[in-house]
């Protein structure tokens, strides 16, 4: 699958939603570190193995991006996300030398559950062993279980499953049912080899036990014209009187993407070749920064626990001057990644900071000083 699918994953919430509500309930309770601001504030880094060689995973790229995320971007946590034990836990260690608090997140999915559970108990005994020298690491035993999980909805693939939520085709009862079974066999898993602080990313609107964790985690892209629209959305999520982490937030890079949320992915053709953005979509950075700055504030002024911007860099969806090219409109990415030869797939590339970028930067530099 391309990268781009962690995309449609953001997406499940919007178009499924309404079979994965919440239980009613009265907004209360403690947001997070019991204080104005946020304790931890990020980015979030995918160590995806890449389509490409152009666009694989390498030690060196890895390096390099984490020392602009630590001394550019300013921030002071990075949550390590995807799939393979040797990608996640050697970045996770980088990381953690670098002075970063790391959130280390595998997200195995499309193999059976036994599979599942077990890469997630590999990288689990790592991040103890990080934690015991020293290092600031939180483990989140997964991100959005009803897409990456066999099992659960029908459908051999994510793909599959995601056609099946948004055509109706499973059962909201049983489907919740697994869901439960599944979130609580992987917090068994994660708390047996990890004696750290413990969560999960749900998508909005999961309905998830969070007894069996310490921290809430929320995978967040909603859209409202007015601040109080988040705070009321927010407060759903605080009535368990634990810690609320933002484990993802964020919006592609056009005109009109905050408002589409998690299907903000949705604008590439990629029947044609190569793909095209559908439409007369505007490339805008300066709404990607305005929403990402907005949100951020207001997870600051609720004293959230955590905010963990999504995400730094996605070197499947390429910027070209071409605006029905440009595939980095359809990103949620804070980096521009740019081809050395823009018509070769198979090119060089590096990238370049977008204006959520330097906004996120400017936040997180004003946050360290105080």
């Amino acid at each position: 699958m391309r990268d781009i699918s962690r995309a449609r994953f953001l997406g499940m919430a919007a178009g499924a939603g309404s079979a994965l509500l919440l239980p009613g309930a009265p907004a209360a309770a403690t947001t997070g570190a019991g204080r104005p601001g946020l304790a931890h504030r990020g980015v979030v880094y995918e160590v995806a193995a890449g389509d490409t060689p152009a666009t694989a995973w390498s030690a060196a790229r890895m390096r390099a991006d984490l020392r602009a995320i630590r001394h550019d971007l300013h921030a002071e946590s990075v949550k390590v996300t995807g799939d393979g034990v040797e990608r996640l836990t050697s970045t996770a260690a980088e990381a953690a030398e670098r002075g970063l608090h790391v959130w280390l997140e595998p997200t195995l999915g499309d193999v059976p559950q036994r599979e599942i559970l077990d890469h997630l108990a590999e990288c689990g005994r790592f991040a103890e062993r990080l934690r015991r020298q020293g290092a600031g690491v939180h483990l989140s035993v997964g991100c959005e279980f009803v897409l990456f999980v066999p099992g659960i909805v029908p459908g051999a693939t994510a793909e599959e499953r995601i056609a099946n939520l948004l055509s109706g085709n499973f059962d909201p009862v049983q489907m919740m049912r697994r869901l439960r079974r599944f979130t609580a066999r992987a917090a068994a898993v994660g708390r047996s080899v990890f004696h750290g602080r413990l969560t999960y990313a749900a998508a909005q609107d999961e309905e998830v036990d969070w007894n069996l964790f310490d921290i809430v985690g929320l995978d967040y892209y909603s859209f409202y014209r007015r601040r109080s629209g988040h705070v009321r959305e927010l407060r759903k999520y605080t009535r368990f009187g634990k810690p609320l982490a933002i484990m993802e937030f964020g919006c592609c890079t056009f005109e009109g993407a905050p408002e589409q949320g998690g299907m903000g992915w949705d604008v590439v053709d990629y029947t044609k070749e190569p793909p095209e953005i559908k439409g007369d979509l505007v490339r805008s950075e300066r709404t990607q920064a305005a929403y990402l700055t907005d949100v951020l504030s207001v997870f600051e002024s609720m004293g959230l626990y955590a905010a963990l911007a999504y995400t730094f860099v996605n070197a499947e969806a390429p910027h070209r001057r071409e605006r029905r090219l440009d595939l980095d409109m359809a990103s949620y990415s804070i980096v521009k990644t740019i081809r050395d030869r823009p018509d070769d797939p198979s090119s060089g590339r590096h990238w370049e900071p977008k204006e959520s970028f330097h906004a996120l930067a400017r936040q997180y530099a004003r946050a360290r000083r105080c």
